[in-house]
Parts: structure tokens; C-alpha cells; sequence
């Protein structure tokens, strides 16, 4: 494997393995609904990698830096949705039996959650518009470059939430009703610990 896109794999495993907003959600849907609930939630991820991705050839990640207005919207629409998924997390883990009625969510439903977490978190476009360029070659076509970059990324994202999800899926099974309450208060308060870091970030910071 080329040095440079061996670099860019660690440097986006290292990304991905941090906990965050989508990584919450991935442990919350195998809590509550297994692998197969937490499926359509992996599915959103990667495609929100995909549109972060393209934004940032596209250069909207510099637009965004730019714009206080802009970045600012964005910000507060992240801010508000991550609060309120991470409400409804220890809610929902708080109810008798709520684990158990999880597998019921529709698809789509777990699909657009994960997918809104990523497309409404400004942290997204910077990450994506300061990394991508370090890894271009200028003297090879950029649009090629581009889609070798996102199908790693997408790749290592795919193999990290599936593996998230393994994890709250185990909670599931065999009288750890109880672990898997906690897994989904712990997810809760760590979305709402999120909301507050991302409430509190300015533009400079990627």
C-alpha cells in the first residue's frame, strides 16, 4: 500500500475510534435493537461520510470556516439535535422494557438519526476540508484521489460502527437488560457532553 494512503487509513481509524456522536448512536442501536436495529444507523454514518467528503472537494468546508453566519446555523442545528437525541437516549433507557421494544424503530427512522447527527456537526466539514488536502497529490487528477480517500474512510467507518454496535448489541442478550440500561444513559449523557463541546466551539477550531 502507498505510504500516503497508509498514513490517511491511521489517521481516519484514529478519527473514527474516538467516541463521538456517531459512535454513541452506535452502541445506543445495538443496546436497543441489536445488530440488525443498529444496521440502518451504520448505513446513515457512511453515507454522511460521503456527503462531508464531497462537500469538502467541493470546498464548502472552507465556505463554512468563513462564514460566521453560516457556520453559526449549522452549529446551533447540531447543538439542538444532539441534545435531544441524547434526552430521548436516557429516557428511553430509563422505561421498563424500553430496550426490548427497540427492535420496533423503523429503519428509516434509525437511518436519518445517524445520518442528521453527522450532515448537522460542523466539526465534520472542517475535519474533512483540513485532512483531505494533505493527502492529494496536485500533480494527479483530484477527483480520483478523492474517491480512493472516501471509499477507505467509508471502508474503516463501516468496520468501526459495526463493531460499536457489536458491543451495545452484547448487552442485549441473556439478563443484561440491566447493562444495556446503563450503556443507554451513558450514551445519552455522553450526546448531551457533545452538544455542550460543540456549543462551545468556535470556527478556528477543526
Amino acid at each position: 500500500m502507498d505510504l500516503m494512503l497508509a498514513g490517511f487509513l491511521l489517521t481516519a481509524l484514529a478519527a473514527i475510534t474516538t467516541p463521538g456522536p456517531t459512535v454513541l448512536l452506535a452502541l445506543g442501536n445495538g443496546a436497543r435493537g441489536g445488530m440488525r436495529g443498529a444496521v440502518p444507523g451504520i448505513m446513515g454514518a457512511a453515507l454522511s461520510d460521503v456527503l462531508l467528503i464531497t462537500a469538502a472537494a467541493l470546498g464548502l468546508g472552507a465556505v463554512l470556516s468563513a462564514s460566521a453566519l453560516l457556520f453559526g446555523l449549522v452549529k446551533l442545528a447540531g447543538v439542538a439535535y444532539l441534545a435531544y437525541l441524547g434526552f430521548r437516549l436516557i429516557r428511553g433507557a430509563a422505561r421498563p422494557g424500553a430496550m426490548e421494544s427497540a427492535p420496533q424503530e423503523r429503519a428509516t427512522t434509525v437511518f436519518r438519526r445517524s445520518f442528521l447527527v453527522a450532515v448537522t456537526n460542523p466539526k465534520g466539514y472542517l475535519f474533512f476540508a483540513a485532512l483531505l488536502p494533505q493527502f492529494i497529490d496536485p500533480t494527479q487528477p483530484a477527483a480520483r484521489q478523492y474517491l480512493v480517500l472516501a471509499a477507505l474512510f467509508v471502508a474503516t467507518d463501516l468496520l468501526v460502527m459495526s463493531l460499536y454496535a457489536a458491543v451495545g448489541a452484547c448487552s442485549r442478550h441473556q439478563g443484561r437488560r440491566v447493562v444495556g440500561q446503563w450503556l443507554g444513559r451513558f450514551c445519552g449523557l455522553a450526546m448531551i457532553g457533545v452538544a455542550g463541546s460543540l456549543a462551545l466551539m468556535r470556527r478556528a477550531e477543526v
